[in-house]
């Protein structure tokens, strides 16, 4: 480092140690947590299993492995401890392996924002000093055309919001129009989707490539609102048409590659997506799938009415949008009847109870194979099984799952 003798260098790594909490954790080429050490309890990640594939217990490691490029940065990301980091990536080429330092950055991070504050505050006295001058000077000449206006911005103010509620229902009532219908048979598939507000950011479908072969998929784009429901219909769109030009759609490697070249994130409104493409081939019952950074798919084997055994399907794979060099694999099973598949997205698991710790994954799992009272919808006890997690009020993200009975 710099040409310092020894002495020096271990001085300085000693000061940075000390003084930025260093931690660190390395993740092998199969995104597997291998070794981990230094202040890991500072950051909330003490108890963390080696062995075990990292993202299932480093949330924040999840889409952004393998590396696209290297050494890689994300500054000031909050912790599970509510402490502040910057991470750093760096691959060792010779064997993929990832290595991932964590660097207390919480102190400047607190003075930038008090620094942001004050001049912030500086500037609303600033203006509301001019404002109550000008307000005063005028006060005598303007009071009565001051109340005239106010009822009429009152008045326009209240068309605005009528027709903005209507245009938002519109384009709720359009969102869902074009989500499919269940299908009944060769076999069955339904779906539960609950955004948590009018217009979320998750999307899906499924459509029949040929005859043998049935494409699913479920699109979830960064944030809420307007622009996150468009893209995410526009990409389901673009996969329900096949409108992906030399693409072939039953090869899901195929198509993530594609819809990454054509969904880059700086033409559109800096949204970036996870997406999981699964194709099945009934006669087979071979499950074709590749994941954007999305969740992991589950298998479980029987019917609904007696406990099965939940297997999940991972595979990895950058989210959609954030690099066109972005490449994808794809994975394969046999699905043998009787089975179930379920595809969702994280906020079918990612719930807040309400003493505000998280609800565990594994639950989430093991009600996925719990076996369903008669009469009762298999996805309307996922769906009641959150929102009681959860407790009163909406949930914080869209609730999305498909579930494929064969």
């Amino acid at each position: 480092m710099l040409d310092l003798p020894a002495r020096i260098s271990d001085s300085l790594l000693l000061l940075i140690d000390a003084q930025r909490m260093l931690a660190h954790l390395v993740v092998d080429d199969t995104q597997t947590l291998v070794q981990a050490g230094g202040h890991l309890a500072h950051y909330g990640l003490d108890g963390l299993e080696f062995g075990v594939p990292a993202g299932e217990q480093i949330p924040l490691l999840e889409g952004m492995l393998p590396l696209v490029e290297t050494p890689f940065l994300i500054r000031s990301m909050a912790m599970p401890s509510g402490r502040i980091a910057d991470i750093h990536f760096f691959a060792d080429d010779g064997d993929g392996t990832v290595w991932v330092l964590l660097l207390d950055v919480t102190a400047e991070w607190e003075e930038t924002r008090l620094v942001q504050q004050k001049a912030y505050d500086m500037t609303l006295l600033s203006q509301r000093e001019a404002r109550l001058i000008a307000q005063l000077e005028a006060a005598n000449q303007e009071l009565t055309r001051a109340h005239s206006d106010l009822a009429a911005s009152r008045e326009a103010l209240q068309l605005t919001h009528d027709r903005l509620q209507l245009e938002l229902r519109d384009a709720e009532r359009y969102v869902r129009a074009v989500l499919p219908d269940p299908l009944a048979e060769p076999f069955t598939v339904d779906w539960r989707f609950v955004p948590s507000t009018e217009l979320g950011g998750d999307s899906f479908g499924y459509h029949w490539i040929d005859p043998e072969h049935l494409a699913i998929y479920l699109i979830d784009v960064c944030g809420h609102g307007v622009g996150s429901a468009l893209l995410s219909v526009a990409v389901a769109d673009t996969l329900r048409s096949e409108a992906l030009q030399k693409t072939d759609f039953r090869s899901p490697a195929a198509v993530l590659t594609a819809l990454n070249q054509a969904y880059q994130m700086e033409r559109h409104g800096e949204l970036f997506s996870t997406v999981w493409y699964g194709v099945y081939q009934r006669g087979t019952g071979e499950l074709r799938y590749a994941s954007a950074g999305h969740p992991p798919a589950i298998a479980v084997s029987g019917h609904g009415d007696a406990l099965g055994e939940a297997r999940p399907l991972p595979a990895s794979g950058a989210c959609i949008g954030i690099s066109p060099a972005a490449r994808f694999t794809e994975q394969q099973c046999v699905l043998q009847s009787p089975a179930r598949l379920f595809v969702f997205s994280d906020g079918a698991y990612e719930i807040t109870r309400p003493d505000g710790t998280m609800l565990p994954y594994s639950e989430f799992t093991e009600m996925l194979a719990r076996p369903v009272p008669n009469g009762k919808s298999e996805l309307d006890s996922l769906l009641d099984f959150a929102r009681e997690a959860h407790g009163p009020g909406a949930l914080e993200d869209d609730f999305t799952v498909i579930k494929v009975a064969l």
